[in-house]
Formats: C-alpha cells, structure tokens, sequence
C-alpha cells in the first residue's frame, strides 16, 4: 500500500502544476503577436524590449528567436523558430511521462499486493487449515483491497494524463499558428499578423 499511497501524492501534485502551469493564456497570451508586430514597425523590438519578450512567455520566447534570426531569411528563421519551439514543447510536456507510467503501474503494484495477500492467506490455509471460513473470506477480502487502492490510483491519473496530453497538443497548434503568422508577415508584404 505505501508504493500506492506514494504514486498518489506523485500524481496529484503534478496535477496540480500542470494544471496550474498549461493556462492558455499563460502560453499563448491574447495579442501578444500583434504587440510584437506593431513594436517591430515601429523599430522598437530590440535590446531590452527583446529580452522582455523572450522572457514574458513560451510564446514570446518563440517569437523572440524569430525576430533574431529575421536577417537571416525566411529558412533560417523558421529552423530558429522550430528549435525553440522543441525548447517550449519539452517544458510543457514536463511530469507528463511520469504521470503516465503512475497511470500503468498503479494497478500492477495493487495487483501485486493482492498476490502477495492471497499467497499468505494461502500459506495460513496450509499451517492452519480452513476451519473458519469468516477469517478466511476476512483475508482474501483483504488482500483485494491493494488491487482497489491500484485502481483507484490509476483511473484518475490516467485521466489527467490524457487530458493534459491534449491540452498540449492544442497550445503547440496555437504556438505553431502565431509563429507562422509572424513568419509569414516579415516575409511578405502581402500578409500581417491578427
């Protein structure tokens, strides 16, 4: 019981944080793009205004890398930008893989425990035999539990799993979708930024 109890903490504090820290405002604050946009005609985005951006957010960090590398050309660019996308994809997948193997190992460790239970009520059968029934049932019963506990673990960190899996992937199309709008502005004289 105590590994169980243990994956437990583990999964509701991760998440707690990654529900606290995949806000989609937080990644992909509204009108950041344009701010950036309208500080680039007005040749206001460098040096500090720069830095701030990169550190404002993940996407201001996108951005940022960006906007270096805008000299550069349109390939150039867009390779600065994918490379600190991989950067903010990694930070927002952060505790995901550990979530998930809670979520496998959960009920195996439940089970587990249920089979080591079930050995030893089977090992008191031999010594002592079966001559109270209620004491016997008293012991598989108990031996169940840790697969219960298992599950019980499980379910919902298998739950939050998925779901702050595909939060992810909906701020990684929104991230990608800003970074080619600004892309495709400084590169075109046709488009701009919403």
């Amino acid at each position: 019981m105590w590994p169980i109890l243990f994956c437990s903490i583990v999964a509701l504090a991760i998440s707690i944080e990654r529900f606290i820290a995949l806000v989609p405002n937080r990644i992909v604050p509204t009108g950041q793009l344009a701010s950036v946009w309208t500080q680039l005609r007005s040749g206001e985005l460098h040096g500090e205004a720069l830095k701030a951006l990169r550190d404002s957010s993940p996407l201001g960090y996108i951005l940022a890398a960006g906007v270096n590398n805008s000299a550069y050309g349109r390939d150039v660019m867009k390779d600065s930008i994918e490379e600190a996308a991989g950067q903010v994809i990694h930070s927002l997948e952060r505790f995901l893989a550990v979530l998930g193997t809670i979520a496998n190992i959960a009920p195996l460790l439940g089970l587990l425990g249920t089979v080591l239970g079930m050995i030893q009520v089977f090992a008191d059968i031999m010594l002592l035999g079966t001559g109270n029934a209620s004491q016997l049932a008293g012991g598989i019963s108990q031996a169940l539990v840790t697969t219960a506990a298992g599950l019980t673990v499980a379910i919902p960190a298998m739950v939050s799993h998925r779901y702050f899996e595909r939060r992810v992937d909906s701020l990684v199309v929104q991230l990608e979708a800003q970074a080619t709008k600004l892309v495709d502005a400084m590169h075109s004289d046709m488009l701009k930024p919403s």
